[in-house]
This record gives structure tokens, C-alpha cells and sequence, in this order.
């Protein structure tokens, strides 16, 4: 039941980018994309971007809504939400209205969390950050 519930959540996955796969240029997309590879460049689309556990990026990123569970270097840009999970490990600046990094996430920052202040605590809810349980 939790799967199908979070199956509806993400959406469809309109592109993927697996382990073992390397890219290096602009991803620009539309609906849901998944990056178990490495990227180097820049995202940039409207809607989710999920980095999975095995997902790194030294990019520049600027989406609608990240869920991380991988390793990312460089300025995100977020409309909605970033949700950092327990393997996520991020260097750089952060620009997003709801922020939510769960126990065990790694933080490297010089920017901030837009809406959710500048202030960050692990594990928990911030104002204007619903919960998802989204899992990666």
C-alpha cells in the first residue's frame, strides 16, 4: 500500500539515468527523472529530479521539486521542495521555500532554505514543509 501510494506521488518516470552511466551537458526535462549515474552540467525542469543512492551530480540544478539520496556539488534551485534523505550528502548553495533533511543527511552549505528559514534541524518537519514519505 505505501509503495502504490508513493508510486502516485512521483508519477510516471519519464527518464532515467543508471548506475554505471555517465553524462556530461544540460538536462533539461519535463514530468519525473531518476539519476543513478553520474552528472556533470546542469538540470534544469519544472517538475521532480529524484537523485538515487548511487546518483552523482556537480552540477547546477533548478527544478521544481529534488528528492536526494545521492551525492550532489552545486547550487539547487528548488520552486516547491527539497526533501535531502538519510544517504544524501550535498555541497553547495540551496534555494528552496520547504527543506526537509531527514537524520543521517549531509549538509555543506553557504546558502539557505528560502521559506523554511536558515535554520535546519534534522528529522523534522518544518513550517510550510508537509510530510511525503516519499521513499528513493
Amino acid at each position: 500500500m505505501a509503495r502504490e501510494r508513493d508510486a502516485q506521488q512521483i508519477g510516471e518516470i519519464k527518464a532515467f539515468l543508471g548506475e554505471g552511466t555517465e553524462f556530461k551537458g544540460v538536462l533539461s526535462f519535463q514530468g519525473t527523472v531518476r539519476i543513478d549515474g553520474r552528472l556533470e552540467g546542469e538540470v534544469v525542469g519544472d517538475e521532480l529530479l529524484i537523485v538515487g543512492e548511487g546518483g552523482i551530480l556537480r552540477a547546477n540544478v533548478d527544478v521544481g521539486s529534488l528528492i536526494s539520496n545521492g551525492k550532489i556539488e552545486g547550487t539547487i534551485r528548488a520552486k516547491k521542495r527539497i526533501e535531502l534523505l538519510a544517504s544524501s550528502r550535498v555541497i553547495g548553495k540551496i534555494s528552496t521555500p520547504c527543506l526537509v533533511v531527514m537524520e543521517g543527511a549531509e549538509r555543506s552549505h553557504n546558502g539557505h532554505a528560502g521559506g523554511c528559514g536558515d535554520e535546519w534541524r534534522r528529522g523534522q518537519r518544518r513550517h510550510g514543509c508537509p510530510a511525503s514519505g516519499t521513499r528513493v
